[in-house]
């Protein structure tokens, strides 16, 4: 169930909600909007069937948290807020029509809050979190305190959305849906345009539309950036200004506005020179590893800069860049295996995580525990995902995660893991969540990376697996056979 804004529609502030509900108010879209709607003094509750991380500190800002789902949990309530996860028979949606409550899309409440503020909104099938973190962590450092929403949290902040002093509100801007057309962004980022969310689209054209869509919110008077090196985006660069829009790009290529060369990563790393319309502005560099991070990283510079933060500044910002929890975020290491978890899911950002991990293990192996995230994309790129899992030494597949999907014969993570081009030891099939963490143990290494991967929940297993190996230390100080087993 998705809504649209027309560009009639009037778009209420924040303020004049009332008090507002979230219906799954625990996942990382729904809290980190509730959060931002708490730090800005409106009443905010929300239900929910798990307790997800992210509901401590929504209670500890003064937000109700009902752990049921129940037409109840409205009493009192002016405005309900629900994602496109969220089903049009679902009990309090149900409820919320029959009392004739206001009810919004978490897109719509987001542009609510956006009222007044200069939005610069990141959009693209890769790196769309990281690129807006990036953002954020520039403008923080230039003293501009920017509001911001965040798919993902920046691991400094510790936090997913903040309500800042400023006049700009940055935010991630999720295409999935096609909720990003809710958006009325100053600036807009899109990153890349990669085949996903097919079933929304229906086919790549489709998706590109949407994109050229979005780029064409920011009007005459605002600036669309892109990549250069991708055909997809260049093609949307050529018709955005085609259409009167102002475009500049960064990238690789030779005609980029902020053109990189010298881009290179190692372990710890990522770093390269940057020339802006020709000019040099010197070597960036980032403290965490990956070409694809560094090219997310010339994005947000380019914004910064168009902006007027000094170059010295934006340097600074992306020496300091401290990373995004769930991309390349080490959880601890026991006995010499080091355990990482990644979000990524999509097998272009597999690819690319999977092998900036590779260099990171040296001579050690890599094991991938993965959970497949949506049925459709499973499905539908399974080919693709299973040969970005082969990049691992081994891999634990785990069932996929599709709430309110149906899981038809061969759709499902038997089917990915017969399809991983791997000696059948190096890779299994493992149903039960309770079940991973000794299959884990029994594989893993010193020397080894462990990186969880995949849908939101996986997030959960890092502590799991570093409690296990722990458990292993204890018990077999010497750790596992030399054959991994």
């Amino acid at each position: 169930m998705t809504s649209s804004v027309s560009a009639a529609t009037e778009v209420l502030p924040a303020e004049e909600l009332g008090r507002v509900h979230l219906i799954g108010i625990g996942g990382i879209g729904m809290s980190a909007l509730a959060r931002l709607l708490l730090s800005r003094g409106i009443p905010t509750s929300g239900s929910e069937l798990k307790d997800w991380p992210a509901l401590a500190g929504l209670r500890a800002l003064g937000g109700t948290i009902h752990m049921r789902h129940d037409a109840s949990n409205l009493d009192g309530v002016d405005t309900v807020v629900y994602s496109s996860a969220i089903p049009a028979d679902h009990v309090e949606m149900v409820e919320a029509r029959a009392r004739g409550l206001r009810i919004l899309h978490r897109s719509e409440a987001l542009a609510s809050a956006m009222v007044g503020r200069t939005t610069i909104a990141v959009a693209g099938t890769h790196g769309k979190t990281t690129t807006t973190s990036m953002v954020t962590s520039i403008l923080q450092h230039a003293g501009l305190d920017p509001s911001y929403v965040i798919g993902g949290e920046i691991a400094e902040a510790g936090a997913n959305a903040h309500h800042g002093t400023g006049e700009h509100f940055v935010i991630e801007a999720d295409e999935h849906d096609r909720s990003f057309l809710n958006y009325r962004p100053s600036i807009a980022i899109i990153t890349n345009i990669d085949a996903d969310h097919l079933n929304t689209y229906g086919d790549l054209a489709g998706l590109a539309d949407a994109f050229f869509e979005f780029g064409s919110l920011v009007g005459p008077s605002g600036l669309v950036v892109t990549w250069a090196d991708d055909p997809l985006t260049r093609q949307l660069a050529d018709r955005a200004r085609a259409a009167g829009l102002r475009v500049e790009t960064y990238g690789e290529a030779e005609d980029a506005t902020l053109r990189v060369t010298d881009l290179r990563s190692d372990t710890g790393a990522a770093r390269y020179r940057a020339f802006l319309e020709g000019e040099s502005l010197g070597e960036f560099t980032l403290s965490v590893p990956g070409r694809h991070l560094g090219l997310n990283s010339a994005a947000a510079a380019l914004v910064a800069l168009r902006l007027g933060v000094p170059v010295a500044t934006v340097a600074e910002a992306l020496a300091r860049f401290p990373g995004v929890r769930r991309r390349f975020e080490r959880k601890g290491e026991v006995g010499g295996v080091r355990v990482y978890d990644e979000y990524a899911y999509h097998p272009t950002s597999m690819t690319a995580a999977l092998r900036t991990l590779r260099e990171m293990a040296g001579s050690g192996r890599l094991l991938v525990v993965f959970q497949p995230y949506r049925v459709y994309r499973t499905r539908d790129l399974r080919p693709q995902i299973a040969a970005a899992l082969a990049l691992a030494d081994e891999v634990v597949v785990m069932e996929v995660f599709g709430p309110g999907e149906a899981r038809g014969p061969g759709d499902g993570g038997i089917a990915l893991h017969a399809a991983i081009d791997l000696p059948p030891e190096r890779k299994v099939f493992v149903a039960s969540w309770e079940d991973v963490p000794g299959e884990v143990v029994a594989r893993a290494r010193p020397g080894d990376i462990v990186v969880t991967m995949g849908a939101p929940p996986i997030s959960l297993m890092g502590e799991e697996l570093l409690a296990a190996l722990a458990a292993r230390e204890q018990a077999s100080p010497v750790g596992p056979d030399t054959d991994g087993r």
